[in-house]
């Protein structure tokens, strides 16, 4: 895979393209914040239907993505994310689960996984990490929200041991680490890092650095890559994106926007002809 992952496709949306070579039908990517109808301070292309946006115009945005990725909105499933590390497997049962209001969404839940085509599965962040899982010889696919909490609960992990409870051998499991806030960007306190340091088994190659007393610099999406490798993944099944949701204008970021802001999106789903490739 080629060094950024993440290649931009419109002015709303950018796509994994490494992972479509060969398997059209596979959808994955994550919004931008641009290309919507949202006014500020979600302007405009937000995808948060929990953040006091219009719900009107969140439905137009989510409408205007489906129209762009050819997977229509009523095959979305969406979580309620509670910076946990609960997992669901959605069937086709569960089609439209929160794609227009946020009530129906999965309740208490920041990572989805199926192997069923005609869904897609998505997930909301304003600088938390995406991370994006796909068994190549399964086609079994998995989208989590990796917040500071649901990192140290260690959701990646959690979504690789559900893989391989789903029939997934650790060895064709490729993942995608997304945009999400750099090292430099986020600033976190004692408390955080004593949950980090819990987390890392005899590393040397911290993920995180001293500011000042109290302060430290925490690379998340470096936090993810080590909890990864942890769970028997080696550092060429695991891609990183180089994007930075407060350093790059292109996405929201809580953080930089002062915490009224909007969500980018990311998803990933089979179109209906998911094992044409396999």
């Amino acid at each position: 895979m080629s060094k950024e992952p993440f290649v931009k496709k419109t002015e709303s949306f950018y796509s994994i393209e490494d992972w479509k070579k060969g398997n059209q039908s596979l959808v994955a990517g994550i919004t931008s914040r641009h290309g919507g109808v949202s006014e500020p301070p979600f302007d405009t292309f937000n995808m948060g239907l929990h953040v006091g946006d219009s719900m009107k115009d969140v439905t137009s945005n989510r409408q205007l993505l489906a129209n762009g990725i050819s997977m229509p909105v009523e095959s979305w499933v969406a979580a309620e994310q509670t910076h946990g590390s609960n997992l669901y497997t959605p069937g086709l049962k569960d089609a439209g689960r929160g794609a227009t209001n946020y009530e129906s969404s999965v309740k208490d839940t920041d990572g989805l996984l199926t192997d069923e085509s005609g869904l897609l599965l998505t997930m909301c962040y304003a600088d938390c990490v995406p991370l994006y899982f796909w068994d190549k010889e399964t086609g079994m696919i998995g989208l989590a929200h990796a917040g500071w909490k649901g990192t140290v609960q260690e959701i990646g992990p959690k979504m690789i041991e559900a893989f391989k409870h789903n029939g997934s051998k650790i060895s064709s499991i490729d993942v995608v680490i997304g945009p999400s806030i750099c090292g430099e960007c986020y600033i976190v306190d004692d408390y955080v890092i004593d949950k980090v340091k819990k987390t890392l088994e005899d590393e040397n190659d911290l993920p995180y650095n001293l500011k000042e007393e109290g302060q430290y610099h925490l690379d998340l999406k470096k936090l993810n890559q080590k909890l990864l490798i942890q769970s028997g993944l080696n550092t060429a099944q695991i891609h990183t994106s180089g994007y930075c949701s407060s350093c790059h204008a292109d996405f929201f970021s809580y953080r930089r926007d002062g915490g009224k802001t909007g969500r980018i999106m990311s998803y990933i789903g089979w179109k209906e002809s998911k094992h044409e490739s396999f």
